[in-house]
């Protein structure tokens, strides 16, 4: 399996902790050799995308995906329409930066509410209701399955097979507008992990590695750079890749307790460093 090439890789900007303006972190990631940078949606002035754009284009990056969705379950029929019209907002944004898909972080539990599978419908809805959106701009929307210990306050998808039944409910013909970003943190523990990773294939759209943490002091801001925990990162990017996604590897760390305390330039080093010698 070849060594990975920085050029071919992405650092998603919550690595660096969102400390600067994203124009910086651009440039830093470009000075480190990285080629694609991944943006939240709190770095970006939707209502000017094009100003965050000129700033990623004058770095030399590309971009592979947009962060995140609005959670898309609420507690009445406003809040579900606020964030469906908060999610086009971003795919319209998306589609000025240059962003391929939108990471899709999907919701918990209504507020309230003990009903996952009512939860669940919530969500689904949400996305279907996008998709005129997405035809409009030509941006693709990735589901992200999350670790189940965010099932209640973070997301009802938990699984690379549940994402990927919810793209066959919401892409039926598989004209490919929904897919899954598979985030190594999330995804590793799953015993269906390689049949699951087999069966996205073309529905793959991102693929997002750090560590987790054998003596995880927060599930969910304490991440391990990649080689400081038990994931077997590089059998999971030979999967993701024999499945056929082409796509770059993305560093993706929230980490309060450590690297969001160093430098930033140290921390894009590291990262270089051990994508090479572990993915």
């Amino acid at each position: 399996m070849e060594a990975l090439n920085a050029k071919d890789c992405c650092i998603n900007t919550a690595t660096l902790g969102f400390r600067e303006p994203l124009a910086t972190s651009a440039t830093r990631i470009a000075d480190a050799g990285f080629g694609y940078i991944t943006p939240w949606r709190q770095e970006v002035d939707e209502e000017h995308p094009e100003l965050a754009a000129a700033a990623l284009r004058s770095a030399g990056l590309q971009v592979a995906g947009y962060c995140r969705t609005m959670y898309f379950t609420a507690a009445d029929a406003a809040g579900r329409q606020a964030a469906i019209a908060s999610n086009a907002q971003a795919l319209r944004a998306a589609a000025v930066l240059g962003a391929p898909c939108l990471v899709a972080v999907v919701g918990g539990l209504p507020p309230g509410s003990r009903e996952i599978a009512g939860g669940r419908r919530q969500i689904i809805d949400g996305l279907a209701a996008l998709l005129p959106v997405m035809r409009e701009t030509g941006v693709r929307i990735a589901l992200e399955p999350l670790h189940p210990v965010y099932a209640a306050d973070r997301s009802l998808l938990n699984t690379i097979d549940q994402a990927l039944d919810w793209c066959a409910e919401l892409d039926p013909s598989g004209e490919g507008w929904f897919g899954v970003a598979i985030d190594a943190y999330h995804t590793w523990w799953d015993p269906r992990l390689a049949a699951a990773t087999a069966r996205a294939g073309k529905r793959i759209m991102g693929f997002h590695v750090c560590d987790w943490r054998l003596d995880t002091r927060d599930p969910l801001q304490d991440r391990g750079m990649m080689g400081d925990g038990v994931i077997d990162l590089r059998a999971m990017r030979a999967q993701v890749q024999g499945a056929g996604y082409l796509g770059p590897v993305e560093v993706e760390i929230f980490s309060r307790l450590d690297w969001w305390q160093r430098d930033p330039e140290e921390v894009l080093a590291m990262c270089r460093q051990r994508l090479e010698s572990y993915c």
